[in-house]
């Protein structure tokens, strides 16, 4: 019988997509998906340690699964439970201390070695702690076998950060930037195609920081070139990448935004303050008026695009007015969505030791705040929405009979009802929609007669 395998995924899509690759790297060794821990012979928690208390969230998640450990053992079986990811990366003796019955932590550079890890786990009856930066890059070692990833797939370029936020954990545990050769990640992505996947969102710390060797060698491909030569995969509709520094955001890359049909209208750019002096002690090294003119500069390009961002609030010494500066930025950009959080300190980051911590109160009435301004943004944008024509990638069944549901060029949940007879013919593929109406998280629409859309063509719709 097949060996069960079962990972838990927390944080980013970065995580999702390591966690897919830890399920390549395995399947060799006869490890077959579970759908839950306790029928799993080997456990593996990927963790994200960007989150307020998110090592505690994984002991809190190991004292449960020591009891299923404990209950196999009783039967007579075993089961392998392994941390991996930020939280293993920065506290990976920790965790063998106070959860000595833990088999394996390792950090997210660290899972290509997964089979030899199983084995002295297996030998040693002891856990085995691997959370060095290996000399090579991982990716030079994982299977070009893959699992499909359904529909809409994650494809990493790029990790690691070199900008150093003082907020920040990453480059902690995910190290310096290294972006993947421009031949490898086209030879990736035409293997998600061949498998089923129609859109495929590029995913780095820093995306649009890549700089990947050119195919032909002799220099390397800014993302937008990337994004030129994706666009060219037969059977990809859809692209998609996330998350970009507003400092990277060069004319290349811009101008792909106005050029590629493909390259959807939406855009995560973070700015985490409308305070230049609080954006200076963040380490952000851009200025609100250098965010201002990157999102003019794209809008430029391409009139309908729709923004995300990441704004903070209650960051040390921010004052009232400081704070008012990122409402009026907010304001003044329009996002149709955003992450919005209170500064919490993640120990052995700059701004952890910083003088000025404002006062938990505080920090609770300007996220409310700020979060109210978002949540009507983000509802006029959707209800902006109703009475046009979307293309709608769908992607999944829906929750209702007779549903499907997919994905607006704004990354909006869509859902429809479809007749019977055309549900298979349209899952993975591009169909206008007739929006009719809007909810706070997502649209429902009709099908327009005719009803699919030619490639993956957008409707240029004035904002």
């Amino acid at each position: 019988m097949a060996k069960r395998l079962f990972i838990k995924t927390y944080g980013c899509q970065m995580n999702v997509y390591d966690s897919a690759r830890m399920a390549d790297v395995l399947a060799p060794l006869g490890y077959a998906p579970a759908c839950e821990a306790a029928a799993a012979d080997m456990v593996i928690l990927n963790t994200c340690h960007i989150r307020e208390k998110a090592a505690e969230k994984v002991f809190s998640e190991l004292g449960r699964l020591r009891r299923l450990k404990a209950a196999r053992a009783r039967r007579g079986g075993a089961m392998i439970v392994a941390v991996a990811g930020c939280v293993a990366q920065a506290e990976g003796a920790e965790i063998l201390r106070r959860a000595p019955f833990v088999d394996m932590v390792f950090g997210p550079q660290a899972y290509h070695r997964l089979p030899e890890m199983v084995a002295r786990a297996t030998r040693a009856g002891s856990g085995v702690l691997e959370t060095d930066f290996a000399p090579e890059p991982k990716f030079d070692s994982l299977p070009e076998a893959a699992a499909p990833q359904g529909i809409s797939a994650f494809l990493t370029v790029q990790e690691g950060c070199d900008k150093f936020c003082t907020f920040c954990v990453v480059p902690s545990p995910r190290g310096a930037e290294y972006s993947r050769p421009a031949g490898e990640v086209l030879a990736e992505a035409r293997r998600l195609v061949a498998a089923g996947a129609r859109e495929i969102t590029l995913l780095g710390q820093n995306v649009n920081a890549y700089h990947g060797r050119s195919p032909e060698g002799g220099g390397a491909w800014g993302l937008g070139r990337l994004i030129r030569a994706l666009a060219g995969c037969e059977g990809l509709v859809r692209i998609r990448y996330t998350t970009s520094h507003p400092l990277d955001m060069d004319e290349e890359l811009i101008s792909a935004h106005g050029e590629v049909p493909a390259l959807m209208p939406f855009l995560h750019l973070p700015v985490q303050s409308g305070s230049n002096r609080v954006l200076a002690a963040m380490n952000r090294r851009h200025t609100v008026d250098e965010y201002r003119r990157v999102v003019a500069r794209l809008r430029a390009a391409r009139p309908d695009i729709a923004l995300s961002s990441d704004l903070i609030v209650g960051y040390p010494g921010e004052t009232e007015a400081e704070f008012r500066a990122t409402l009026a930025l907010v304001g003044e950009v329009g996002f149709a969505q955003a992450y919005s959080f209170k500064f919490s300190p993640r120990p052995g980051t700059p701004a952890a030791a910083m003088a000025g911590q404002v006062p938990e109160a505080v920090k609770e009435e300007r996220l409310a705040e700020l979060q109210a301004l978002l949540r009507a943004q983000q509802t006029a944008f959707n209800r902006a929405c109703v009475g046009r024509t979307l293309p709608v990638l769908f992607e999944r069944a829906g929750r209702h009979p007779g549903q499907l549901v997919g994905r607006s060029p704004y990354l909006q949940a869509v859902h429809a009802r479809v007749p019977e007879a055309r549900r298979a013919e349209l899952l993975g593929t591009v169909a206008e929609l007739s929006i009719r109406s809007a909810l706070p998280n997502s649209l429902s629409g009709a099908l327009v007669a005719g009803g699919a859309a030619a490639g993956a063509e957008i409707e240029r719709a004035s904002a």
